[in-house]
């Protein structure tokens, strides 16, 4: 169990230092670019941990697919960033998708 919460808290956290780059302005912004930096860091830290139990394929299946879901979220939430009929039908594919891989594949470490 300790794996998926590594894996959710590094999604969470690569979706802040990207939800960041914006404001770091190529990173010619000091704390916006220290959130940035400190996420990916941690993001990836955690990712490498969640690799010991989980394969690498599913694991990086989950953590795109779930972290495009929430960062054109935070996008529309927090940007002012709209969401056609196209992009929501993308999305909830994407979400169907890691679904799927969550509920039937047997490469999932459960």
């Amino acid at each position: 169990m300790q794996h998926w919460i590594f894996l959710a808290v590094a999604i969470i956290s690569e979706v802040i230092a990207t939800s960041f780059l914006k404001s770091a302005e190529g990173f010619t912004r000091f704390w916006p670019s220290v959130v940035v930096v400190a996420g990916y860091l941690l993001a990836f830290y955690l990712l490498s941990l969640t690799l010991k139990t989980i394969p690498v394929g599913v694991a990086y299946a989950i953590w795109s697919g779930v972290g495009i879901v929430l960062i054109a979220l935070s996008g529309w939430l927090f940007l002012g960033q709209s969401l056609d009929m196209p992009a929501l039908i993308g999305l909830s594919l994407i979400v169907a998708g890691v679904a799927v891989i969550n509920v039937f594949s047997r490469t999932v470490a459960h």
